[in-house]
C-alpha cells in the first residue's frame, strides 16, 4: 500500500533493507500519535504509570500496625520455618544409611578438628584450650540452622588471624567479645537480607585475600617451627620480629618441625594412591576395598596421629633434663563455664568498658563477618552440585553459632574448608554429623586435656604449615590473565596490601578498587554505531548504548551522540533496548540532547525506551521527544523527515526565502513577487491543491484556512472557505517545484 508521506512512493515488505537480518520489531501499525505519546509494550515491561492517589502521613502510619501483624504471621508460617529451620527437611526422611554416613564423618572430622583447633588458637594469640573451646557448641547448633550437610562449624586459619589482628594481644575477654559482635552483626544482615553484601567480592579479590592469609600464617607458623620469639600483626612486621631473634634458633625444635611438615604432606598424598582399577570401581575386590579405605582413613587421620606421635615425643624430651622442645603446657581440664560474655574487663586498677573495647578492636568486628561469610558461601558452593545456596540462611546459621559460641569463651568461627572436605570425603549425609564432632570435642575437654601438655608447638605449627600451604593460590592467575587481563589489577592489589597493611584495610582496598571498575564501566558504557536504511532507504545513525543511563554515564553518552550526528548530519536513532533505568540528571541531559537535535531541525528518535525510563525523561519536558516500538513507524518518521527535507531545498532552489503566517511578512518568490494573503499581494506562482500528508517546513508556524479569505493563484483571486476545505484543512502542493505547504487550524489568530 502506498505511503501518503511519501506522495506515492511504495514501500514493499517483502523488501526489506533494514540493517538487521531478522525482523526488530514487532509487525503492527498503529498510530504514530499513539505510538508515540503512549508506546508499545511488545518489547518492554509494563508498569503502571497512571495517577496514584497520594497518601497522608496519618494514613501511612495507620499501615504500620497491620503490616506488622502480617509480617509476623508470616514468620510462623509451614514454609517459613522450614526454610529457617533446615532440620525439618531432612530428619523425618532420616535413615540408617543416613546415620552410619553421618557417624564415620564426624568422627573423621572430630579427629581432624581437635589438633587444628589446638593450633588455631595459637595463630589468635590465644591459649590452646580456647581452641577447643570454638570447636563443639557451634558445630551442635549448626545441625538445626545449616543448611549446608558438609559446613564444619569450628575455628578456621582466616578467622583466627583476623581475631589475631582485631584483638592484637588484648586478651582472651576481647576475642569472645568479638565472635558474639560478629554473631550479632551476621545474624542482622540475615534478617535484613544483606546477604548480597559479599556479592562486591569478586573472585580476584577473593583469591588475593586468601593468598596473602596463607602467607601470613605460615610467617606467624616460623616461629614456633623455629623455637624463637616473634610478634607482629604485618607480613613485613612478622619476619623484621623473626631475624630480630633468629640467632636464638632451637635445634630440635626446627628439626622435628621440619620432619613434621615433610611427613603430612607426603601423607596428604597418600590419599591419592589406590590399588585396583581405578576407572572400573565396581570391579574392585572385597580386600582391595579394605586396603583402599584404610589408606584414605591414615591420609585424613594424618593430623591426629601426628599429634599422638608429637606428644610422646614432647613426654620423652620432658622427662629429659634439658627439654630441648617448646610444649603447649597446662590446659584446664573440663568444659568451659556457660556465662555472657564480658561487655567489660579489668586492666590493672582501670576498668574497660564495652565501647572502649570496641574502639580497640576497630574495623575488624565489621570485616571478621564479612569474611567468614565469604568463606562459608564459597564451602556452600563448591559442593552444593549446582543447588542454589541460601546466603540469608547461612548467615543466620553462623550468626547464632557465634553467638552460642560466645556464651562457652570462644573466639569468632565458621566453616572450614578443609574440615569441609575430609567430611564431603567421608561421605557425610546431613548436618547431623557434626554432633559426633561436638561429641568427640567434648570427650576430648573432659579426659584428654591433661596429655594436651605435652604437645610440642613445633608440631602444631607444622599441622598449619602443611594445611595452608595449599592456601595459596597461584594457579589461578594464568586463566585470569587468559580470560581478563584487568581483573589481575585488584586480585594483585588485595594480594599486596593484605601484607603489608592489616588485614580488614588491603580487603577493603580490594573491594574498593572492583567498586572502581564497576562505576569506570557504568560511566563508559560501550556505545555500537552503524549507519543503517529504512525500507524506504532513509540512511539514518544507529547507536546502541549497552546499560542504563545513569549520571556518571549520561554525559559522556551525550557528548558521542552529539559528535557522531554533527559530523553526519542524517537522523539519529537512539536504540534504548538496554537501558533499564535513568535519574534526574539524565533526563536533563537527554532534555538539552532534544532541544539541540531541535534547533538544528535533526530528527532524534528514542527506540523501545522503558516506560519507565520514558516518565522520567517526560517529567523535565523535552523538546521534540520522540519515542517508538516498532520498524513501520520508523520508516514514517524517517520518510517524513526526508520528504520535507527534498522539498525545502527545492523552495531554496526557486528563489524562495520566507513564509507569510501572520498576514504581514510574506515569502519571497522572486523579486516584486509575494503570496498574497487576504488579498494583500499578488504575483506569486502556480498553486494547486491536492491531498499530501500533514507536513511542515523549517519549523515555521502553519497558516489557518479558516482565516485565509482569498489566495491568489497565478494572479487570479480566490476564496477559500469551510466548504472546499474538508476537515478545516487544506493542503497545498506544487508551489514552486514541489514545494509544500501544511495549513492547518492551529495558526488562526495569527492571520486574522
Amino acid at each position: 500500500m502506498a505511503n501518503p508521506s511519501t506522495g506515492g512512493t511504495m514501500i514493499d515488505d517483502s523488501t526489506n533493507t533494514s540493517p538487521y537480518s531478522q525482523p526488530k520489531f514487532p509487525n503492527h501499525r498503529e498510530s504514530m500519535i499513539t505510538a508515540m505519546n503512549v508506546g508499545s509494550s511488545d518489547f518492554i515491561l509494563i508498569e503502571d504509570l497512571g495517577p496514584k492517589r497520594k497518601i497522608s502521613v496519618k494514613e501511612k502510619a495507620e499501615q504500620v500496625v497491620p503490616w506488622f501483624e502480617k509480617t509476623i504471621k508470616r514468620l510462623w508460617t509451614p514454609r517459613t520455618i522450614t526454610k529457617r529451620l533446615p532440620i525439618t527437611k531432612w530428619a523425618p526422611r532420616y535413615g540408617t544409611e543416613d546415620a552410619v554416613g553421618d557417624l564415620v564423618a564426624g568422627i573423621t572430622v572430630g579427629l581432624t578438628v581437635i589438633p587444628q583447633s589446638l593450633a588455631y588458637s595459637n595463630i589468635a594469640g590465644l591459649p590452646s584450650q580456647y581452641g577447643l573451646y570454638s570447636s563443639f557448641l557451634g558445630a551442635l547448633m549448626y545441625i538445626f540452622l545449616g543448611s549446608c550437610k558438609d559446613v564444619p562449624m569450628g575455628p578456621t586459619a582466616i578467622c583466627s588471624l583476623l581475631t589475631y589482628q582485631a584483638v592484637h594481644g588484648l586478651g582472651p575477654a576481647h576475642a569472645i567479645l568479638l565472635a558474639f559482635l560478629s554473631g550479632v552483626i551476621m545474624f542482622i544482615m540475615g534478617v535484613v537480607g544483606l546477604g548480597i553484601a559479599i556479592d562486591f567480592i569478586s573472585d580476584p579479590v577473593s583469591s588475593g585475600f586468601t593468598s596473602a592469609v596463607a602467607l601470613l600464617i605460615l610467617s606467624s607458623q616460623v616461629k614456633d617451627i623455629l623455637g624463637i620469639r616473634a610478634s607482629g600483626a604485618t607480613f613485613i612486621e612478622m619476619w623484621r620480629s623473626i631475624a630480630e631473634d633468629v640467632q636464638n634458633t632451637k635445634f630440635w625444635d626446627t628439626l622435628v618441625g621440619l620432619i613434621c611438615v615433610v611427613i603430612l604432606i607426603l601423607m596428604r598424598m597418600l590419599s591419592e594412591i589406590k590399588i585396583g582399577s581405578k576407572t572400573d570401581p565396581d570391579s574392585l575386590t572385597t580386600f582391595q576395598r579394605v586396603v583402599n579405605k584404610t589408606i584414605w582413613l591414615i591420609s585424613t587421620s594424618r593430623n591426629a596421629i601426628l599429634v599422638v606421635v608429637g606428644g610422646l615425643i614432647g613426654y620423652y624430651f620432658y622427662e629429659s633434663p634439658r627439654e630441648p622442645l617448646n610444649l603447649i603446657g597446662p590446659l584446664p581440664p573440663g568444659l568451659p563455664e556457660f556465662r555472657l560474655p564480658p561487655f567489660s574487663v579489668e586492666r590493672g586498677n582501670v576498668t574497660i568498658g564495652f565501647f572502649e573495647m570496641c574502639s580497640e578492636m576497630g574495623s575488624g568486628i565489621v570485616v571478621l563477618p564479612l569474611i567468614g561469610l565469604l568463606e562459608n558461601i564459597a564451602i556452600c558452593k563448591a559442593f552444593a552440585n549446582g543447588q542454589p545456596v541460601d546466603a540469608t540462611q547461612e548467615l543466620i546459621a553462623i550468626g547464632l553459632c557465634n553467638i552460642g559460641n560466645s556464651m562457652v569463651q570462644s573466639f569468632p568461627c565458621s566453616g572450614s574448608l578443609s574440615r569441609s572436605a575430609v567430611n564431603n570425603c567421608s561421605g557425610v549425609r546431613t548436618p547431623l554429623g557434626g554432633l559426633y564432632t561436638g561429641i568427640l570435642v567434648i570427650v576430648a575437654l573432659l579426659f584428654f586435656t591433661p596429655w594436651f601438655f605435652y604437645i610440642p608447638n613445633c608440631v602444631l605449627a607444622a599441622i598449619i604449615v602443611a594445611a595452608v600451604v595449599f592456601m595459596i593460590e597461584v594457579r589461578v592467575v594464568k586463566p585470569i590473565y587468559r580470560s581478563k587481563k584487568s581483573d589481575l589489577i585488584p586480585g594483585v592489589a588485595t594480594f599486596f596490601f593484605c601484607l603489608v597493611l592489616p588485614l580488614e584495610i588491603g580487603i577493603l582496598i580490594g573491594i574498593g578498587l572492583n567498586l572502581v571498575s564497576i562505576l569506570y564501566h557504568a560511566a563508559r558504557p560501550k556505545i555500537s554505531m552503524e549507519i543503517a536504511r529504512s525500507r524506504a532507504g532513509v540512511e539514518y545513525l544507529l547507536l546502541t548504548p549497552d546499560r542504563c543511563l545513569i549520571f556518571p554515564s549520561v554525559d559522556y553518552v551525550s557528548t558521542l551522540v552529539m559528535k557522531q550526528s554533527v559530523r553526519r548530519g542524517i537522523p539519529v536513532v537512539i536504540d534504548c533496548s538496554h537501558i533499564y533505568g535513568a535519574d534526574f540528571t539524565a533526563a536533563k541531559v537527554i532534555e538539552v540532547l532534544c532541544n539541540d537535535f531541535s534547533r538544528r531541525q535533526q530528527p532524534l528518535f528514542f527506540y523501545n525506551l522503558k516506560t519507565s525510563v520514558v516518565a522520567v525523561f517526560e517529567g523535565v519536558q523535552p523538546k521534540d521527544f520522540i519515542v517508538y516500538y516498532n520498524e513501520d513507524e520508523l520508516d514514517n518518521l524517517l520518510l517524513l523527515h526526508a520528504v520535507n527535507k527534498h522539498r525545502m531545498n527545492s523552495l531554496a532552489g526557486n528563489g524562495m526565502y520566507r513564509l507569510s503566517v501572520d498576514g504581514r511578512v510574506n515569502m519571497d518568490v522572486n523579486v516584486g513577487h509575494r503570496l498574497s494573503v487576504d488579498g494583500v499581494g499578488a504575483g506569486a506562482p502556480r498553486l494547486s491543491v491536492d491531498s499530501i500528508p500533514r507536513l511542515s517546513i523549517d519549523g515555521v508556524p502553519a497558516i489557518s484556512v479558516d482565516n485565509i479569505h482569498r489566495l491568489s493563484v497565478d494572479g487570479t483571486l480566490q476564496r477559500l472557505t469551510p466548504e472546499n476545505t474538508p476537515s478545516g484543512r487544506r493542503r497545498l502542493s506544487n508551489l514552486s517545484a514541489d514545494a509544500v505547504i501544511d495549513i492547518t487550524n492551529e495558526a488562526k489568530n495569527k492571520n486574522r
